[in-house]
């Protein structure tokens, strides 16, 4: 008897000692051993300042956290467009990515509130309001879907390019086919200038244009320099219509896992990013406009033929309101000066 409960002693001393140095193994590492990988998929070639932006981010949240966070980069649309991009960000099959706000609102009609045509004069309004108190309660709205927005990435104010007519006044629009993207408000402001809009995927448009299918799109000038547009368009119009931001996001339940640390890097790394990807956007147009100048006719507007175009489009403000809501919509519209 005497044997049987020495023996259960030692069985439990024993298991004492190996429970004891599994906590201590356990401690030692702290969890902290645990790394973490970003898939980050965007639509855009690598030499746009979107692509620019995730290498940045990328060079500082696996600086800052030693290493611990990965962050791996699909560009040129090897994981989808914009629509399933962000589909892959809310299912959590991807971790991050920064669409356009005119596809995004097909997930967010709040977003639809940047899609107000001529709302922001210039980049520094822009800057001002989204980086501001309307910015962010925009951006909270995509918590709904779970996903977290990050900030607003430069794309650029839009512009109208044509392979018929240089275009000053919306009278030379009539009949002219437009691709768009699909987005009710794009299409309504178009068709208000008696263009005809046709959607169509980004990936398909050089091939259209080429092809006659579509006489003219609009894009940002750093899209249209990057994808070739210029090669196949010979008119280019400065109207810059709408304003389109890029939004960074990451899926929330990922974000929301992480260590604090952690969270911590990838807010600060996003906010530093945004400055550089700014300023290469900008830098980017600059140089682009300067070389189409070479090959295409660039067309200058201008302030009474602008506000002939904005006059055309201003009644779209209500079906703005309608999808967006009319409280975010006075919300820009007000900090804006709009």
């Amino acid at each position: 008897m005497k044997r049987k409960i020495a023996l259960l002693l030692v069985i439990v001393l024993c298991l004492s000692i190996f429970a004891g140095c599994s906590n201590d193994a356990k401690d030692a590492s702290g969890g902290n051993e645990t790394t973490y990988t970003i898939k980050a998929g965007h639509g855009t070639a690598e030499t746009t300042a979107l692509h620019k932006g995730f290498v940045e981010f990328k060079r500082l949240v696996e600086e800052r956290s030693e290493g611990k966070i990965k962050v791996e980069i699909f560009p040129n649309q090897q994981l989808g467009g914009d629509r399933e991009l962000i589909e892959a960000v809310q299912l959590g099959n991807i971790q991050m990515t920064a669409p356009s706000t005119a596809p995004l609102a097909a997930f967010d009609p709040a977003f639809y509130v940047l899609d107000i045509p001529f709302l922001f004069s210039d980049r520094a309004t822009v800057y001002e309001v989204c980086d501001g108190p309307a910015g962010q309660k925009l951006l909270d709205t995509l918590s709904e879907y779970d996903i977290k927005g990050l900030a607003y990435w430069e794309n650029g104010f839009r512009n109208f390019t044509n392979s018929k007519l240089p275009v000053r006044s919306p009278e030379d629009l009539q009949g002219i086919k437009i691709r768009t993207m699909e987005n009710e408000i794009h299409m309504e402001a178009w068709k208000l200038l008696g263009a005809n809009p046709t959607p169509m995927a980004f990936g398909e448009l050089y091939t259209a244009l080429q092809q006659k299918t579509v006489d003219a799109q609009e894009n940002p000038f750093e899209l249209i320099y990057a994808t070739k547009f210029h090669e196949v368009q010979k008119y280019i119009t400065k109207t810059n219509h709408i304003y389109s931001a890029y939004i960074p996001m990451i899926n929330e339940d990922f974000f929301n896992s992480l260590p604090a640390e952690y969270q911590d890097i990838i807010i600060q790394s996003i906010n530093d990013a945004t400055e550089l990807q700014r300023k290469a956007a900008e830098e980017n147009e600059t140089e682009f406009i300067g070389l189409m100048q070479e090959t295409n006719e660039i067309i200058e507007l201008t302030d009474a033929e602008l506000q002939a175009f904005r006059e055309k489009m201003a009644p779209v403000l209500d079906l703005v309101k309608t999808k967006a809501g009319e409280d975010m919509v006075n919300l820009f519209t007000e900090a804006a000066g709009y």
